[in-house]
């Protein structure tokens, strides 16, 4: 079974797209978090769900100064982000079987990843996030807000966004709520959101 939801299978032209330094300083998205990220305490704990290889995301949140821990499914993903982010410390396994280093965090990050996952895998997802945020922690995620199936333009397999209003009514039932949406210039929506204390 692919835990990778089929990201293994590409991972060399994701690799050669997206997942090098060179690729990085105009990537779509690394904007929105370096803006998140300096919202955040200095040295706060930050879980990268579903990092990649490290490039462009994972990093930002180093340049930043922040603590940063990372899980990703993809065997040859996990490889390059050691090789690209040497001593940040990387779990192999799906996000929904993650044991998150057996601790909580001041903030999660998930782009790119939820709606890869089946409508019921993104209700336990989301419940997940509430588990491992400490009070106050913050949470950003990307998802389209519209309700929507697609195939990945990588993979072929199918995507899902369940839409904002039912992600927010999911955040809400686990006592996280909604600071901010908005879009990057790839029209990625991103839920900027805080555990309630």
């Amino acid at each position: 079974m692919d835990l990778s939801n089929g990201y293994e299978s590409v991972s060399r032209e994701f690799l050669e797209r997206r997942g090098n330094s060179s690729t990085r300083a105009n990537a779509i998205g690394v904007k929105e978090v370096r803006k998140w990220a300096r919202r955040l305490t200095p040295r706060s704990s930050v879980i990268d769900l579903g990092c990649g290889p490290g490039f462009p995301i994972t990093s930002v949140l180093v340049e930043e100064g922040l603590q940063v821990f990372a899980v990703d499914a993809a065997p040859s993903f996990v490889a390059a982000f050691q090789r690209n982010l040497p001593g940040i410390p990387i779990s192999c396994e799906s996000v929904l079987d993650s044991r998150f280093f057996d601790r909580t965090f001041d903030a999660v990050l998930s782009v790119g990843l939820i709606f890869l996952l089946k409508a019921e895998e993104q209700h336990r997802l989301i419940q997940r996030f509430s588990d491992i945020l400490l009070p106050g922690g913050r949470l950003l995620f990307t998802a389209s807000a519209m309700p929507n199936v697609w195939n990945d333009a990588m993979t072929g397999l199918e995507s899902i966004s369940l839409g904002a209003g039912e992600y927010r009514k999911l955040l809400r039932a686990v006592g996280i709520s909604i600071a901010e949406e908005y879009q990057d210039v790839g029209e990625n929506h991103y839920f900027d959101t805080i555990k309630g204390k």
